[in-house]
């Protein structure tokens, strides 16, 4: 009697976690709410059910109480991913990783299907050898630098950056850590151990699909998901700043080759002040001298890039003896810490007009430096410092934070609103790279846990001054942390209350006449959609006994089903809580529930099609129907 009120317990339990599933995946997908708030909502119901209808086991212990529930917010996996965006912050804050994007922008051409083919190949076969989360984290910053050269959202490159990692750990042992999960759960249950190439053959083919896919089409259909702030920083607003060449310069010396200078690329030189005389082009073998003011046109792109290389230079001085005395009392503000770029507008009304900013004492009265000035009626042929300011003149502006946030208030100016971002701190680059690559060292090597890693490097970057307290809290996704925590809370449900187990008894059953072949097919179609739900991991060991089970009914060799958890196990590709790369790219593409539906699902169902054809072939399991 107690079994029967047992059993009829845990199935209206089991029936209400499955319609908790559909619920949350539709509310994820529709975003009515922010996807925060349902993740909110749907741990608060879990965590009440299970208070007032437990799930007990022969010793009483409820295991779905809000010590399991809430496990998700301390999981490891979490925390991994929650450190390596710190760490990649600091990457972008220090422009640590620009000069590779750099060489991958020069090599393609420009062209984005060969930058995704160089870029997205080697990281399929690093991953095939490697643990693809650290891949993933190396590429991150890369591809958000050449997404910015090649003029197109981030959004575009970084989930097929995730996808193509998780294709490449499907092709050896060490690929994945599915994998090695799946070759241990199979070795405790009496099976033949799984060696580094045992799957490599279907793995390749599955593999190769995927990334024709992901290369040629998931680029197309992916949406813009650029911030307005990408947008206005990325434009081509073209603005006339000058560059001071110093005696200590690496522009000393250098000569003009068809009026271009190769240390000034991007920018249109439009004139060289030197003393009294002023060089206008074209500069044909002219050559730079210590002293020379080079005046240019060049986007705010170009200009951020050229204050990493020359950062004392492009700061147009002021030369009137007032303000320099004034600068010269303390250090100015815009020579250290955090710095930021903004664009201020001259106001109708503004005392500025008719006034050059040496006249004015822009600096000494808003600790700001003006870097750049852009009119849309012309583009200036002179130093910055003498250019008279008009009404609707558009300064881009160098400070500290505060100092620029302060402008909000100053009725000479208007600060244009999304236009503030913070200047990468080249000067931290050596030290950000190289923690960076200790973390992935010791990760990639199995030298110490990627969570021990990660959490040490994001600390390192803190410590060092790669980034502040202030920068590293703003690249924690509170979405991706809710989402995760929630999504993690369901699926220890769905394991315990059997929900999981149902799904694959009904499936099975359904295809329990049919040949070998289509039940391999059936078992990694529904395994490659709970995956979705469930994470990697958890479908590896709630699914390999099944398998093995499965195929000891059908007098097979159970090895094919075995492989085929491991291949289904990696289809985390419809939604971004199955793979923890989905997660890592989620906050810096701007991506939402709904871009991975779009996107991932074609992939998960063009890899079963192909894993259906393929396979029982190769495996030799007959495709009979029932």
């Amino acid at each position: 009697m107690e079994t029967s009120v047992l059993i009829v317990g845990h199935s209206w339990q089991m029936w209400a976690v499955l319609g908790l599933l559909v619920a949350a995946i539709a509310a994820f997908i529709w975003e009515r709410t922010p996807i925060e708030v349902t993740a909110a909502a749907l741990l608060a119901v879990l965590l009440i059910l299970f208070q007032f209808a437990p799930v007990v086991d022969a010793g009483g212990v409820n295991q779905l109480g809000p010590a399991r529930l809430l496990a998700g917010f301390g999981n490891p996996g979490l925390i991994t991913v929650i450190a390596l965006l710190v760490i990649g912050q600091a990457l972008v804050q220090t422009g640590a990783l620009e000069g590779v994007a750099s060489l991958l922008h020069r090599f393609s051409g420009g062209r984005l299907m060969i930058a995704l083919g160089m870029s997205l190949i080697p990281v399929a076969v690093l991953s095939s050898v490697l643990n693809n989360t650290p891949v993933v984290v190396i590429f991150i910053p890369i591809m958000s630098a050449l997404a910015e050269r090649l003029h197109i959202s981030v959004s575009r490159i970084l989930i097929p950056l995730s996808f193509a990692s998780v294709l490449g750990g499907m092709t050896t042992l060490i690929g994945s850590s599915t994998n090695l999960l799946v070759a241990g759960v199979a070795r405790d249950l009496g099976l033949p151990r799984i060696g580094f190439f045992d799957f490599i053959v279907p793995g390749l083919v599955l593999a190769g699909v995927g990334l024709v896919y992901v290369m040629l089409i998931m680029p197309r259909v992916l949406p813009d998901r650029a911030t307005m702030a990408g947008r206005l920083a990325g434009d081509g607003r073209q603005f006339i700043a000058q560059i001071e060449v110093g005696d200590d310069s690496s522009l000393v010396g250098e000569t003009a080759v068809a009026g271009m200078f190769r240390s000034l690329p991007d920018v249109t030189v439009r004139m060289i002040q030197r003393g009294e005389h002023a060089l206008l082009p074209p500069f044909e073998e002219t050559a730079l001298e210590a002293g020379d003011v080079i005046v240019l046109a060049a986007t705010r792109k170009a200009l951020t890039d050229h204050l990493g290389k020359h950062q004392s230079a492009l700061h147009p001085s002021l030369t009137h003896r007032q303000y320099r005395q004034a600068e010269n009392e303390e250090p100015a503000p815009w020579q250290g810490g955090e710095q930021a770029l903004a664009e201020v507008m001259i106001t109708p009304a503004s005392r500025m007009i008719g006034q050059t900013l040496e006249v004015f004492g822009f600096r000494h009265r808003f600790h700001c430096i003006v870097l750049g000035v852009q009119r849309r009626s012309r583009m200036f042929r002179q130093r910055v410092t003498d250019i008279v300011l008009a009404a609707g003149d558009v300064l881009l502006i160098q400070g500290r934070p505060e100092d620029v946030q302060a402008l909000r208030a100053n009725r000479d100016v208007i600060l244009v609103e999304w236009t503030q971002e913070t200047l990468p701190n080249y000067f931290h680059a050596r030290r950000a790279a190289l923690i960076f690559a200790l973390v992935v060292l010791v990760a990639a090597t199995d030298l110490i846990p990627i969570v021990v890693a990660a959490v040490g490097g994001a600390v390192a970057m803190l410590l060092t001054a790669c980034l502040t307290v202030r920068q590293a809290a703003r690249a924690i996704d509170r979405t991706v942390v809710m989402m995760v925590a929630a999504t993690l809370a369901l699926g220890a449900a769905l394991q315990e209350t059997g929900g999981a187990g149902f799904l694959a008894a009904i499936l099975l059953h359904a295809v329990a006449d049919a040949g070998p072949g289509w039940v391999l097919s059936a078992l990694f179609l529904l395994i490659a959609l709970l995956t979705n739900v469930l994470s990697n991991n958890a479908s590896a060991v709630l699914f390999t006994p099944i398998a093995v089970i499965v195929a000891a009914q059908l007098g097979v060799d159970p090895m094919p089903f075995v492989y085929a958890v491991i291949f289904a196990a990696s289809c985390s590709f419809a939604s971004p809580i199955g793979y923890q790369t989905n997660l890592l790219v989620m906050a810096p593409g701007h991506y939402r529930f709904v871009d991975y539906v779009r996107v991932g699902t074609p992939l998960l169902l063009l890899l079963w099609v192909c894993f259906t054809l393929f396979a029982p072939w190769y495996y030799g399991l007959p495709m009979t129907l029932p």
